[in-house]
């Protein structure tokens, strides 16, 4: 059989429908999104939360938040551009560093609903799994459900470091270990001591060791922020140990100080109408004057 050209006719186009405009926008996948919303009818209007992960090229975007027909209501929030607040002042975007967000969402999110001292989470980080269970005579633990959107869920993707975080820092979050770092595919086991060190940074501080012995040059140029915040590979450990400390001493939002901007002005200021009656009355006045002279 012959080549047949498909001819679009008015039929085809008469019956087209477009798709969302987030998803031509190639933003939101609806598959995912609607079993992520969508809440069991017997349980009528109690949210469904989500704890939506989003990566930038220089942030991290951590968010609680439930559906409704108006749009999505956001509960709670913490971003990695916060961390230089507990101490990590570099590498805001690697896995250690999705750990602290996750953590400070946690415990954020707790301490707003007076959660905080109930479900401590992991004080002591072991890399080992962890679910947190409701305590007896008590209100039950936040249950919510990760949303990482359009990101790739590999094994030791850094969207499963906000998990980590957010699991250890009181919230629960039905999750398997099989894709954090350390994971064994063949074994089915989950090497906690490989997972730990990414915890807090050590595949960053082998990388440093590495280029520090093969390219000096290199390494000053790849590494210049942490030289110039005196952070060596040896102390990397020491550093999110202290900002995992301070994030549960004090996870509060703080209020932004108010900067005094000067605007400047490209154009005259306008004047009221007071002032334009003044200049009125002093043209008329100066017209005068000039008529006398005359």
């Amino acid at each position: 059989m012959g080549f047949v050209k498909v001819v679009k006719n008015k039929a085809y186009f008469k019956r087209y429908q477009v798709k969302f405009r987030r998803r031509r926008e190639g933003k939101t996948d609806y598959y995912a999104r609607k079993r992520l919303v969508v809440q069991e009818k017997n349980k009528y209007n109690t949210p469904k939360y989500r704890l939506i992960v989003r990566f930038t090229n220089k942030d991290i975007i951590c968010q609680v938040a439930y559906a409704r027909i108006e749009g999505d209501i956001i509960i709670c929030c913490a971003y990695a551009h916060e961390l230089p607040r507990f101490g990590v002042k570099v590498g805001l975007t690697n896995y250690a560093a999705a750990y602290c967000t996750g953590l400070l969402m946690a415990r954020r999110l707790l301490t707003k609903f007076d959660l905080a001292e109930i479900y401590q989470g992991v004080e002591e980080v072991t890399g080992e799994e962890y679910y947190v269970e409701n305590e007896d005579d008590k209100p039950n633990s936040f249950r919510c459900f990760l949303d990482i959107g359009l990101a790739r869920t590999t094994t030791g993707a850094k969207v499963f470091g906000v998990l980590k975080g957010a699991v250890d820092g009181g919230l629960d979050i039905p999750h398997s270990s099989k894709r954090f770092p350390g994971f064994n595919q063949d074994s089915g086991e989950l090497d906690a001591e490989v997972h730990r060190r990414h915890i807090f940074g050590g595949h960053v501080s082998d990388y440093m060791k590495e280029l520090q012995e093969e390219d000096e040059d290199a390494y000053k140029k790849q590494f210049s922020q942490y030289i110039k915040n005196g952070i060596t590979p040896d102390s990397v450990e020491e550093m999110y140990k202290k900002a995992h400390a301070a994030i549960r001493e004090d996870p509060v939002t703080q209020p932004k100080e108010k900067k005094e901007v000067k605007v400047k002005r490209w154009n005259r200021k306008k004047l009221s109408l007071a002032q334009r009656k003044d200049r009125v009355k002093q043209k008329k006045a100066s017209f005068l004057r000039a008529q006398e002279q005359e």
